[in-house]
């Protein structure tokens, strides 16, 4: 099992290439302290719709060297994506190995036994141009990686999803996420929680 310092460490052991269907070569890898000037790019770049969804206390260089300064020193892995051979960043990919006393206790009450031996907590930022265009799914299984590398086996998503955007809800539902129930927002919007599971399945042919 992985650990963030590891990690932090020698980030080139998480590095992937991915291809996607109708744009440059994207490298997927753990975010460093080098990246700062090109993730304030990223989170400048953002619009007010992308904005509303994303759960960042900041769209500047404080907020972008704010994260890379965070880098192996509490319970977050950031991830990103990288144009080849541009270097700009073109989404920010967050897990947390913690989990808030909200998302217990409404998880508990569909049914559901969160633990942070066993769960964590995922949350995709894409830029504005890069939504919609297949990018998240070829990204799925690369979480899913480092998930089970870091020793846990469930994700749930990172202040669930918004009720009002059913591309997201689809995205999700097409990558194995299940919905667990439904929340209300402090704003008032409903949003809903979705949990993927990556325990592998029983064997049919076993006893």
């Amino acid at each position: 099992m992985l650990t963030l310092t590891e990690i932090a460490e020698n980030p080139l052991r998480l590095a992937r290439r991915l291809k996607a269907h109708d744009g440059p070569e994207l490298v997927f890898r753990p975010l460093t302290r080098a990246d700062t000037g090109h993730l304030a790019g990223f989170l400048g770049a953002l619009s007010s719709a992308s904005r509303r969804l994303s759960t960042f206390d900041g769209y500047d260089l404080a907020a972008a060297q704010e994260l890379c300064d965070a880098i192996a020193r509490y319970d977050k892995l950031r991830l990103v994506l990288e144009e080849v051979p541009s270097s700009r960043i073109v989404g920010l990919l967050e897990l947390s190995l913690a989990l808030t006393p909200a998302d217990i206790a409404r998880y508990r009450d569909a049914g559901i036994r969160l633990a942070e031996t066993t769960d964590c907590r995922f949350g995709p930022t894409l830029a504005d141009d890069y939504q919609g265009r297949g990018v998240g799914t070829l990204v799925c299984p690369l979480v899913a990686e480092v998930v089970r590398l870091l020793g846990r086996t469930r994700i749930i998503l990172w202040g669930g999803v918004r009720a009002d955007n059913p591309r997201a809800i689809r995205h999700y539902e097409k990558n194995g996420f299940r919905p667990v129930g439904s929340f209300t927002e402090a704003d008032g919007s409903l949003s809903l929680d979705m949990m993927l599971d990556l325990s592998p399945l029983p064997d049919p042919s076993g006893p």
